[in-house]
């Protein structure tokens, strides 16, 4: 796969696109994107994603706090590359670009500059200034009568439509197993171990503080059976999202912190991922450290059945 952040020297063979934000590269997503591919192949060309650096939402949207992604940039490139796209082109998405014309895009950027007569749009997604273009807009659009238009299907689970909002709020109510029923994968992060505080290692369960991008959602607080993958070795743990209220007493100071179970390095500095498989508990309040690693032990005992 070919990355490309401008449309100069960028010429595509016969190319199939389809434009999106596509965060998370969910189950919907990944049809219509098999898709994409397939009709490329099927035409003797090349597929083709156009994406964005940033969510529309973020530049566009009143909403007063900012939408967090359930993949960064580099996951979900890591993604459409193993779904065997030729092609993404990120673009840059500002004021300015949000003022454009659906058609306009479509015509002078789809057609024009990437030379594509077929496009594969979205299960009822829109594009260009305000969300102006939907499918049956795009069809219509004036000068493009040679462009193929077709439109990708819904993909639901049970009378639910799969999409990434709905993934976000089931991640933020702590609902996992509907999180990762929808996305189709464990939800991820990843980030650096950075030094804490060693409080779990003082009861008995040393931790990795992870350090993460601030774009990327973090689920709801709690305690979660993850996979942990180092220098891509796996292993299993039980990690730790919240403020450790037993001892911490400022409410705003939220860690990620992951005991790894059967692991004994110093890995400081290290990149980690951890997949989150099952939620075990929510956060909780205890009496003193001795109560705390009563409940760990418990936990560690319910991981195992879990990942086993």
């Amino acid at each position: 796969m070919v990355i490309h952040r401008v449309y100069e020297g960028f010429r595509p063979v016969k190319p199939v696109v389809t434009v999106g934000v596509f965060d998370g590269v969910h189950r919907g997503h990944r049809v219509l994107l098999e898709t994409l591919v397939s009709r490329a192949k099927q035409t003797g060309g090349e597929s083709v994603v156009i994406t964005f650096s940033t969510h529309p939402k973020n530049v566009v949207g009143k909403a007063s706090t900012e939408l967090l992604f359930l993949t960064t940039l580099s996951e979900k490139i890591s993604f459409l590359e193993q779904l065997k796209v030729d092609h993404i082109l990120i673009l840059d998405f500002d004021l300015e670009f949000s003022k454009t014309g659906a058609c306009d895009f479509v015509r002078n950027v789809i057609s024009g500059k990437l030379g594509a007569n077929y496009l594969i749009f979205g299960y009822n997604h829109r594009i260009g200034r305000e969300g102006e273009g939907d499918f049956n807009t795009i069809r219509k659009c004036q000068g493009l009568s040679d462009l193929i238009v077709e439109q990708g299907i819904g993909v639901f689970s049970g009378e639910v439509a799969i999409s990434s909002s709905a993934i976000r709020e089931a991640l933020l109510m702590g609902n996992l197993d509907i999180a990762n029923e929808l996305l189709g994968y464990p939800y991820q992060l990843s980030g650096t171990v950075i030094p804490g505080r060693k409080i779990g290692r003082s009861i008995g369960f040393p931790t990795a503080n992870i350090e993460t991008e601030e774009s990327k959602l973090v689920p709801v607080e709690g305690v979660y059976a993850v996979d942990v993958i180092i220098d891509e070795k796996a292993f299993r743990g039980m990690l730790s999202i919240g403020t450790n209220p037993t001892v911490n007493t400022d409410s705003e100071l939220r860690s990620i912190e992951v005991h790894i179970l059967d692991f004994d390095e110093n890995i400081y500095g290290s990149k980690i991922t951890v997949r989150f498989r099952k939620r075990i508990r929510d956060e909780k309040k205890f009496t003193d450290t001795h109560a705390l690693a009563r409940q760990m032990e418990i936990d560690k005992l319910e991981t195992i059945r879990l990942l086993s």
